[in-house]
């Protein structure tokens, strides 16, 4: 027998919350990472969907918003100062790879320009013991669409026009160098308006099963890797409202979880029965729903409740039921969104079924386990008590390691494994052992068989039927095209003569704010397989109606040098 192999699994990952409420949009809980050397500070929420680290940069901060306009935007103070954004220019370790689209959130008409590059990412502040990575992707981002920056908890690698290889994503990363068990997390956004604020929760490699009650139903991954955490919405219910109790929608929709953006996108026809029910008025200019002082405090006594119930078939006893209190709907936006705090409730009307989202409100009420090396994932009722229950966190496996050593105070959870009876394994054993004696017999007999005619076989195996050697498949996976995650395209520069050299950003949004990328004496670039090289880029601008390429591809050209 052969000795047995002891594996050490790692810990979870708990990613503590920075304890602040962020957001021109609501009031969200955010975590803290640090990026560049030295390193610089940054409040960022949670992005199911993505798999990048994007923060701000000083060229999102203009004349006309408000001074504090960094630290609004999750800017932490750097070298003794306040800080707008990400000093890409003040980070020696910063490698530059190009302007490319935030495609991430196109298909909810998020839009807006990233510069990316390689830098190093930790988590939490410094000295914290957080988690620290080197090279990791990292776009500083101008746009107001996305008003603070996010951290992308998805294992997909990044892939760039001018880059020969993916860039792997900060949690395949992890994984890859043993810091964490799996390719999984549990997460749920928090809720500031519990008593008292209940922050959300992150775990990398597990789950805190602390923070909800279990639903006992899972959902596999979608086959569209971009919205993996797609699952049926079939039916919205809603008690205490206006109209009192009422069916909101009962027909099913399939609808992504997506913790990146805050609103929770619905058919108008849902939307309609929300507005009479919750008495809201819609704002075309914004798309958003509005609630009036009056209404707002009808609401708020009444207290209505909005449940969600989710599955893939009608079955009940695979049907999940989320149910969010009105607090979850009761948000403010503010600037540059309305020029004063305004109460508005979060949904949204979809324009096709593409659009179908459940995004960070959904996730206040809901705390979701995802397993990417099983490709499935969990919703469950997130828990809210006061106080609440001691962190309990389970660490989930990888999928084909059998581990004797587990992580400290932790429970490793990896699926479910059906022991054979003792008769069944004698059984089983003889079984297997005739088997055995019939597949040698009969790979003898199949040799002499086949001895007999291979020159024949083998002089046309040489030609093929057109006289030419066959094509040979080496057994490689295919791939069916070449992934691009993100995107980029043909764009008009203007060169401005006898003026400051940098890069300027497009204009963040219909609004035609022009934000600039400025570098102090030019910006690194990185060829392929050479050292970093500083050069000088002469000042050109963006446009928001950046052209397409016939093909659609949208890959702009080299950075002038």
């Amino acid at each position: 027998m052969g000795n047995a192999t002891n594996t050490v699994i790692p810990a979870p990952f708990v990613f503590s919350p920075s304890q602040a409420w962020d957001g021109n949009d609501g009031s969200w809980s955010t975590f803290i990472i640090r990026v560049g050397t030295p390193e610089q500070d940054f409040r960022v929420l949670i992005s199911t969907a993505g798999q990048e680290t994007w923060v701000p940069v000083p060229e999102g901060c203009i004349a006309s918003d408000p001074s504090n306009c960094g630290s609004l935007r999750g800017v932490y103070p750097f070298n003794g100062a306040q800080s707008s954004g990400f000093q890409y220019n003040q980070s020696s370790t910063w490698k530059l790879i190009g302007l490319y689209d935030l495609i991430l959130e196109n298909q909810l008409n998020y839009t807006g320009n990233g510069l990316y590059g390689l830098d190093n990412v930790g988590l939490e502040l410094q000295n914290s013991g957080g988690l620290n990575l080197t090279g990791q992707v990292v776009a500083g981002i101008a746009t107001k669409d996305f008003y603070l920056g996010i951290f992308g908890i998805g294992p997909k690698p990044s892939n760039f026009s001018n880059f020969q290889y993916p860039q792997p994503s900060f949690m395949h990363t992890l994984k890859d160098e043993n810091k964490i068990p799996s390719l999984s997390y549990g997460y749920t956004a928090g809720a500031s308006y519990r008593i008292p604020k209940l922050p959300g929760s992150l775990t990398l490699g597990g789950y805190d099963e602390s923070r909800f009650k279990s639903s006992q139903v899972s959902f596999q991954f979608a086959l569209d890797d971009s919205k993996t955490l797609s699952m049926g919405i079939q039916m919205i219910t809603a008690t205490n409202t206006l109209q009192g109790s009422i069916n909101i929608m009962s027909a099913e929709i399939l609808s992504f979880i997506d913790s990146t953006v805050p609103h929770i996108w619905l058919p108008q026809t849902v939307c309609d029965r929300f507005e009479q029910a919750f008495g809201l008025t819609y704002d075309p200019t914004t798309d958003l729903y509005l609630v009036n002082n009056t209404i707002h405090n009808q609401l708020l006594d009444l207290n209505p409740t909005v449940t969600f119930a989710l599955g893939n078939t009608g079955d009940p006893a695979n049907t999940v039921n989320i149910a969010l209190p009105y607090g979850a709907f009761d948000l403010q936006a503010t600037y540059p969104i309305y020029a004063n705090l305004t109460n508005y409730f979060p949904i949204r009307r979809a324009a096709n079924d593409t659009q179908y989202t459940l995004g960070r409100t959904f996730l206040q009420e809901a705390y979701i386990i995802a397993d990417y090396e099983r490709s499935n994932f969990s919703v469950n009722q997130a828990i809210f008590q006061s106080p609440m229950p001691q962190e309990q966190i389970i660490a989930i496996s990888p999928l084909q390691t059998v581990s004797n050593t587990t992580p400290n105070n932790t429970t490793v959870h990896s699926g479910v494994h059906h022991d054979l009876a003792a008769g069944a394994i004698a059984g089983t054993s003889i079984g297997a052992i005739i088997f055995i004696i019939l597949l040698v017999a009969f790979g003898i007999l199949f040799f002499y068989r086949r001895r007999r005619g291979i020159q024949n076989v083998h002089a046309q195996a040489e030609l093929g039927a057109g006289g030419e050697k066959p094509p040979v498949y080496a057994g490689g996976e295919l791939m069916s095209e070449e992934r691009h995650e993100m995107q980029s395209g043909p764009i008009y520069y203007e060169v401005g003569a006898g003026k400051t050299q940098g890069l300027h950003l497009m204009s963040d949004d219909a609004r035609a704010q022009v934000h600039e990328l400025v570098g102090d004496g030019g910006l690194r670039h990185e060829a392929p397989g050479v050292d970093v090289q500083r050069i000088e880029v002469p000042r050109i601008a963006l446009t928001e109606n950046t052209p397409v390429a016939a093909d659609g591809s949208r890959n702009f050209p080299p950075l002038g040098i």
